[in-house]
């Protein structure tokens, strides 16, 4: 099975990708790789590294190509980061790993996925490794637009765009990969609007179904000031009590393993000289929990921003698949009791509190304020 497989919907984007591993010429030292959530940005990267390894140009099968997807291969670097931002010292450990030449491998592969999460300072150190590669180093850089990337990084590096992939492409992943039944495939593949993490977890898990049922009720469930109050709560809530079960058990484990290997594991005072060690796990760890306590609140966003969508879709007599067909009944009774124009005015809404949480704002007072905005206009 090609590396490319896991790929989909993707099979005109990726084509400079597949030529520059056939024809040297097309080759070039860094690719930026944009692409919506849920396009597959990073799987085609990853898919290119392992291509770049492999002898025969990604068969999937040989040890080259399964190390370079499962993340073991020597010579393939991925930085996932899991914190808000990528700080200056991990893409300091980057270039130093790319000044060494390949060990194994036919190309020394840095990939760098949410490359957008860089800031300017960080860009800058980076640049003069983009400007100036070793020989054989290639930079994989992953971000959602290349507009999310410094100017001067970009101009440097050739550019490939994924873009949202069918549903119906998604879904057959779904049935042919992970055994999903064909209507429930579906039904997940367009309630995660092609996102195909988030329709394997959707068709996987029962409880991520229900969750995502409950931030959709949102929409008429909220009446007035005190409804609104109560559910931008209960939305901060959930997202940390997810961030919490995702973390809480790592994090004990990464402490205890660095109080091992700081040989202070004996639960006596720690030394004043390792206290900045674990000073700074606690903080990485908190940096990534408000990182998932932000893509959780995110994905609920998206989620109520499908929902009006599919009334406005309604309202129009728009001939087009809804993104929540199983819903659709209560979409029904919402764009039969409010405009076309009150249907616009929520979609901005969450749009604007998406863009308050990117900037930082208090996740409860930007929801506070989203959910007062979702109020039908009779109960302002």
């Amino acid at each position: 099975m090609s590396v490319w497989a896991e790929v989909v919907g993707q099979e005109s984007a990726i084509v400079p990708l597949q030529r520059a591993i056939a024809e040297r010429d097309a080759m070039t030292h860094a690719w930026l790789i944009t692409g919506p959530p849920g396009s597959g940005r990073s799987h085609a990267a990853r898919a290119f590294a392992a291509a770049l390894q492999c002898l025969e140009g990604g068969c999937g099968t040989c040890r080259a190509c399964t190390t370079a997807l499962s993340g073991a291969h020597a010579d393939v670097t991925v930085l996932a980061t899991e914190k808000v931002t990528i700080s200056i010292d991990e893409v300091r450990g980057l270039i130093a790993t790319a000044q060494s030449s390949p060990s194994e491998g036919r190309w020394r592969v840095i990939v760098v996925e949410d490359a957008d999460r860089m800031t300017e300072r960080t860009s800058n150190v980076l640049l003069k490794s983009i400007e100036e590669p070793p020989p054989r180093t290639v930079w994989l850089l992953c971000a959602p637009a290349a507009e999310d990337i410094a100017v001067t990084i970009r101009s440097r590096s050739r550019h490939v765009s994924l873009r949202v992939p069918d549903p119906q492409v998604v879904a057959q992943l779904l049935v042919e990969r992970d055994g999903v039944d064909p209507d429930l495939a579906r039904q997940c593949a367009y309630a995660a609007q092609s996102h195909i993490g988030v329709a394997r977890r959707l068709a996987r898990d029962p409880a991520a179904r229900a969750r995502r049922d409950q931030v959709l009720a949102l929409a008429t469930e909220i009446r007035g000031v005190g409804d609104a109050v109560l559910a931008a709560a209960d939305l901060v809530a959930v997202a940390e009590e997810d961030a919490k079960a995702a973390t809480e058990e790592r994090d004990v484990a990464e402490r205890n393993e660095l109080l091992h290997t700081l040989g202070a594991d004996d639960g006596g005072r720690l030394p004043p000289a390792l206290r900045a060690q674990v000073k700074q796990l606690e903080d990485d760890q908190k940096r990534r929990a408000t990182r998932l306590k932000r893509d959780v609140l995110d994905r609920a966003i998206l989620d109520l921003m499908s929902l009006y969508r599919d009334v406005a879709c309604l309202q129009v007599g728009a001939v087009e698949p809804l993104v929540n067909e199983s819903h659709r009944g209560h979409l029904e009774t919402l764009a039969g009791r409010t405009s076309l124009a009150d249907t616009i005015r929520c979609l901005d809404a969450l749009t604007v509190t998406r863009e308050r949480l990117a900037s930082n704002v208090a996740p409860l007072l930007a929801l506070e304020a989203m959910a007062l905005s979702l109020r039908p206009r009779a109960a302002a």
